[in-house]
């Protein structure tokens, strides 16, 4: 397939873009800067439109919906989850991408979602559920989701919506849990200061993230939303001590030196029923 690609070089991106060229896929990616595209081990594999698309004022070429289908990763400020940017400026200028490349003649789209549009619910999540969006991003990305299926009845097209859970592995934001235990294990830190750890969460790596992403898209009979997720609930403390097994570290845990966060629930995770057959079947 032909595939376009925004927020290649990010997290996710990076790991997506390798996967579809091992299995042979064309990939163009839309950037703000080639010279980060190049900074890549696959940057030389790849065409590349420099382009920002968050910017009103760009234009994007005539062939632009030439590809098979558009994977729409990209998304600025996170992760600062509650900043009202992601509804004032972020969205509309998306709305506004999205519009282009839809009225180009796009005809398949999948654009990652998130798992906290589900808001503050407990347990075990589905892609039926009703979606109580708490903070701005997951506000934002639920917006662009409504709108692109209100589109979807004016120029009818292909829209997978993967509602991502947590991801860990190569390239995460410094800022993230595990990428903070790493550093402090690589530094000698005597201690590691967290949460209770009590939280449950759903977690896949990267890589896996990346797999599932490129087989929802290789399935052009697929249309809605989607978890990404391993449907398997695990706490943040059993996470957080598997990962410093691996390691083979001695760090201490000092629980409790930081607040739950008020935006989430304690206990959720999601439902993998509808990923494993959309991805198997």
């Amino acid at each position: 397939m032909k595939l376009l690609v925004t927020g290649a070089t990010g997290f996710i991106g990076n790991h997506f873009v390798v996967q579809a060229l091992r299995q042979g896929h064309q990939i163009t990616v839309i950037t703000r800067d080639k010279s980060n595209v190049l900074n890549t081990g696959w940057g030389h594999q790849v065409d590349s439109i420099e382009a920002d698309i968050e910017q009103p004022e760009t234009k994007l070429p005539d062939t632009i919906a030439s590809h098979d289908a558009l994977i729409h990763l990209a998304w600025s400020g996170l992760p600062n989850y509650q900043q009202s940017f992601h509804l004032d400026i972020v969205l509309p200028a998306h709305k506004q991408f999205l519009q282009t490349m839809i009225e180009a003649g796009t005809k398949h789209i999948l654009v990652t979602g998130t798992c906290l549009e589900y808001g503050k619910q407990e347990g075990r999540l589905t892609e039926s559920m009703p979606v109580f969006p708490d903070v701005s991003y997951a506000q934002a990305k639920d917006h662009l989701r409504q709108w692109l299926i209100s589109m979807q009845k004016q120029r009818p097209f292909i829209l997978q919506w993967c509602r991502l859970f947590y991801t860990y592995g190569s390239g995460q934001h410094a800022n993230s849990l595990l990428s903070q235990l790493e550093q402090a294990i690589e530094n000698g830190d005597p201690v590691f200061n967290m949460s209770g750890g009590e939280q449950v969460r759903d977690y896949l790596a990267v890589e896996t993230v990346a797999q599932y992403l490129l087989k929802v898209i290789e399935r052009q009979d697929c249309n809605g939303i989607l978890n990404i997720c391993s449907g398997e609930p695990i706490t943040i403390l059993e996470l957080v001590k598997n990962f410093i097994a691996a390691r083979q570290s001695n760090i201490e845990l000092n629980l409790g030196y930081y607040p739950y966060p008020d935006y989430e629930a304690m206990a959720f995770w999601g439902d993998a029923g509808k990923l494993n057959q959309w991805i198997i079947s």
